[in-house]
């Protein structure tokens, strides 16, 4: 919305943002730029006022559309005057979501003007190989087709993920259970024995308390149940598995340069549990590039090398081929409803009409008659024959039949020639109704019918369109895997019953193939029913329906059963195996009765009883149908595969979407899951990709819940052994030497495996097998191995190292504080280093004794000169020496100086000292 536009104000070109462009706004584009809103074009800067663009936002399709500006405003061309005068009123449709419709009028001066789809630019289209256009504003912002478009897509699960949501809710019952159980234990342990164990788990006065206090404490220790990181890790893998789709070699196109693509990531290992697919036909089994091969003209069958045709097929087949050549290589001047072609001799006036399967053309041959051609489908234009005809239309069919005999496409060819006042008068009555804008459908609709009537047959075409590489050698493998296939086509019965058979849909050797093909409820249920009359040994006929054919054992009361889901009821049709192998071939007005509430049953049991199901004639509508029909009916996984738009509707409504990039763009491919180029990439797809995720996916839950549960369990059983009093059963060491065990032990396990997988002797056993001889060792002795393997694992832990490091140093918690500070009160106070004694000398010289007062003090003291040693623990007195002894002079610390003499360092008492002043006071 921040894109910049030009818009017309005041007479002037001012750049504005998307956000603030109004309806009724005109604004100028210019070429590769993004259409700004829905505008009516008004001119351009190409001839004939037509613009090119790009609809990939739209439909995926990248070719060029050409749409064109009405005569009356192309004309004023880029003159901003005449541009910023003008003065008309458009009346159109409210906002809506089709993108290939819009209805509305131009009401210029006193004219009104027709506006369809032609003249309109939708708002997410790129204008391409034109210089400029400028169009008038009709929607803005959310009102705009395209956002319109913009609602909300269905979320597709997988069944796995629907069992999981059912599994958790499953163990969140289970762990209040676990730890309700617990609690009461403890409830129970506490009255009973508790009192016993005051020493070690001091008791709570209140039993009710402690139980409620073990039921959350429970809840915390058994957590480990709930499957937290499942859906994330379910994710991981199946993004793994939508690479391995990716990444397939063998699913690349080299041709078209497409390879395989997983659109979606949820619906992986849903590909291995496909139980039905349908299929479109053209396109998607066939290559969809038409050849003209055969024709039929006056009743007359010709060739694809037999080129004598009747005058009106050449001017009919030259008109419709060059109404599709490219504008720029013939002359060409277009008016309002007619285009003018410049031949070399004549002018002929072409009015093109589209309905339905028809395509008319009026022309008027150079003598001035005027003619209407038409083509289509043979049941439509049968319908629209003169009684004359009869003759001729049942030559035709049967020529008809052979071509589409040998699976080739058909088309009817008619004419009539037009009354010049007639076409006069009903050409205004169409513009009438062309700009009316109540009931403009339906009025067009009787004019079409007014001037289709008492067309004249000239004959009919043929057109080759060969199957694709690998379509039967698919079909015959998915068939071997039970799969079930279902084509839903447009084309006609004779053309898909032989393409049934060229692609190993139908084959000789099944029991019978049913044909539906009535035109009311009761026939349709008639024909359902009917089948062959079995002859008996007593030539007795009993007539009995399709089904009972099949399965002659079936009991017409028991083809429903109820399957309880969640509270819901649907009923689901049983699976019966049939006595051989049958198809059925439904044609579409059939169909649209068989799908009726009050018949759809009957319609689906017979059909599933049928190996294979063919429906022709079918509208897009009716493929939605039919897949909603088997999804709500069977409990199996169902898979559409298209090409087109019209298969669109098939592809979303069934569990699994595949669309194919082929001829008709890419819309199949932008609303499908997973994408290929080729329908033989299928086989590939379903019974490798899908079944490989889905083993994959079924071992990691296995291996995840075994897991938790085993951990759990582990600590509820123990909680019987610990007096419920919520304690861990496991050490955390125990777990993490496991842990490494397994990590180092799988690492082992792999190099060993990986020197074995090359070592010579397997290559002696399985030499095709183990081909590559010492491969392993001869790479892990290069240098550049390891150099790679090092720098790999220090570059993938040095960052993390660092910014743990770092971040406990900048910022640490409470935790590394109190860890820190215990560490600090651990470390032991070092002992104090014990200072060496100098030892003085006692005796003094003469001289210096003989200035000092002498012994005389000493002596008269009554004190002795040795200091009595300190007297035993045990309390005796020492022998030889009076109680009230105490030593004087030196010996005593007397100094004449006054200095203590002999000092002594004190040692605190060893603790085998105190032990053995403990020992001797013993005694």
């Amino acid at each position: 919305n921040n894109r910049k536009v030009n818009v017309l104000i005041n007479g002037k070109l001012i750049s504005e943002k998307w956000m603030n462009v109004q309806v009724g706004d005109i604004i100028k584009l210019e070429n590769n730029q993004f259409v700004t809103a829905d505008l009516l074009l008004l001119s351009s800067s190409e001839p004939l006022n037509i613009v090119y663009i790009e609809t990939a936002e739209l439909d995926g399709e990248t070719n060029l559309k050409v749409k064109q500006a009405l005569t009356v405003t192309g004309d004023m061309g880029d003159y901003l005057e005449a541009l910023a005068a003008f003065n008309g009123e458009v009346y159109c449709e409210p906002p809506n979501n089709r993108l290939d419709r819009f209805m509305g009028t131009l009401t210029f001066g006193t004219q009104k003007y027709s506006l369809d789809n032609e003249r309109v630019l939708l708002r997410g289209c790129t204008l391409r190989n034109t210089d400029w256009c400028f169009g008038l504003v009709l929607f803005a912002g959310p009102e705009t087709k395209l956002m319109q478009n913009c609602g909300k897509s269905t979320f597709k699960r997988t069944s796995i993920d629907r069992l999981m949501n059912v599994l958790v809710l499953f163990i969140f019952g289970l762990l209040a259970l676990m730890c309700i159980i617990l609690a009461v234990g403890n409830g129970i342990w506490e009255n009973h024995a508790g009192s016993k164990f005051n020493a070690f788990l001091p008791r709570e006065e209140n039993t009710g308390f402690s139980a409620f206090l073990t039921f959350w404490s429970y809840i915390i220790i058994l957590n480990t149940v709930v499957p937290i990181s499942l859906y994330v890790s379910m994710e991981v893998i199946r993004l793994g598995n939508s690479y391995y789709i990716n990444w397939d070699r063998n699913m690349y196109h080299a041709r078209t340069d497409t390879p395989a693509e997983a659109r979606t990531t949820t619906l992986n290992e849903e590909l291995g549990q496909i139980k039905y697919i349908f299929s479109d036909k053209t396109g998607t089994l066939t290559q969809n590039i038409m050849t003209f091969n055969k024709c039929s003209i006056n009743g007359k069958s010709y060739g694809q090398n037999q080129f004598h045709m009747h005058q009106l097929f050449i001017i009919f087949i030259g008109l419709y081929y060059f109404k599709r050549l490219p504008r720029h290589k013939t002359p060409l001047e277009r008016s309002n409803s007619q285009i003018l072609l410049h031949g070399s001799s004549h002018i002929v006036c072409i009015l093109k009409l589209c309905v339905k399967f028809v395509v008319f053309l009026s022309v008027r041959n150079p003598e001035g008659k005027l003619s209407l051609y038409c083509k289509g489908a043979d049941t439509i234009i049968y319908e629209r024959l003169h009684p004359s005809c009869s003759e001729l239309m049942k030559v035709t069919t049967e020529h008809l039949n052979e071509f589409a005999g040998e699976g080739l496409r058909t088309l009817v060819l008619a004419y009539k020639d037009l009354d010049e006042e007639y076409f006069s008068e009903w050409k205004q009555r169409h513009h009438e109704s062309s700009v009316a804008l109540e009931d403009r459908e339906e009025n067009l609709e009787k004019l079409y019918e007014e001037i289709e009537k008492d067309m004249m047959l000239i004959g009919a075409t043929a057109i080759e369109d060969k199957l694709q590489d690998g379509v039967s050698q698919t079909i015959e493998q998915l068939t071997k895997a039970e799969i079930k296939i279902w084509v839903l086509t447009g084309d006609k019965q004779e053309t898909a019953e032989n393409i049934g058979y060229s692609c190993n849909l139908l084959r000789e050797e099944m029991n019978d193939v049913f044909f539906v093909a009535a035109n009311s409820p009761e026939e349709v249920r008639q024909e359902l029913r009917i089948s062959v009359v079995f002859i008996f040994k007593w030539s007795l006929f009993l007539q009995r329906d399709a089904r009972l054919k099949m399965r002659p054992a079936t009991e017409q009361d028991k083809f429903l059963i109820p399957e309880i889901i969640l509270g819901d009821t649907p009923k689901v049709v049983q699976d019966e195996n049939v006595n051989g192998d049958y198809g059925l071939v439904i044609n579409g007005h059939s169909l649209a009765f068989a799908l009726e509430s009050n018949m759809e049953l009957e319609f689906l049991r017979t059909a599933c009883m049928c190996k294979t199901v063919i429906c022709c004639r079918v509208t897009p509508l009716q493929k939605a149908q039919v897949v909603e029909l088997v999804k709500k009916y069977k409990k199996a996984v169902t898979l559409a595969i298209g090409d087109g738009a019209n298969d669109v509707s098939m592809i979303k409504a069934a569990h699994i979407g595949v669309g194919i990039s082929g001829q008709e763009g890419m819309q199949a491919v932008l609303s499908s899951d997973f994408s290929f180029a080729q329908f033989r990439f299928l086989q590939r797809l379903l019974l490798v990709h899908g079944r490989w995720s889905y083993l994959r996916m079924c071992k990691f839950l296995r291996y995840f819940f075994y897991k938790n549960f085993t951990f759990t369990f582990v600590h509820f059983w123990y909680a019987f052994f610990c007096g419920f009093s919520a304690q861990l059963g496991l050490d955390l060491s125990y777990w993490t030497v496991v842990n490494h065990l397994y990590v180092w032990g799988s690492l082992g396990m792999f190099f060993i495996l990986t020197f074995t997988m090359y070592t010579d002797g397997l290559f002696r056993l399985r030499p095709s097998s183990f081909a590559f001889i010492g491969t392993a060792r001869n790479c892990l002795n290069q240098p550049n191995v390891w150099l790679t393997v090092a720098l790999t694992a220090i570059l993938c832990v040095l960052p993390v190292v660092a910014y743990r490091f770092f971040y406990s140093q900048i910022s640490p918690t409470i935790n590394d504080k109190v860890r820190y500070k215990v560490r600090q009160m651990k470390e032991p106070t070092p002992r104090p280093r014990r200072t060496r004694l100098t030892r003085r000398s006692t005796r003094r010289s003469g001289y210096a004794f003989s200035h000092a007062h002498g012994y005389g003090d000493l002596v008269t003291s009554g004190r002795f000169l040795r200091r009595h040693a300190p007297a035993r623990s045990m309390g005796l007195i020492p022998t030889g020496r009076s109680p009230g002894f105490k030593p004087t002079g030196r010996s005593a610390g007397y100094s004449p100086v006054g200095q203590e003499q002999n000092p002594k360092q004190k040692v605190e008492p060893t603790s085998l000292q105190m032990f053995r002043a403990v020992k001797d006071a013993s005694f």
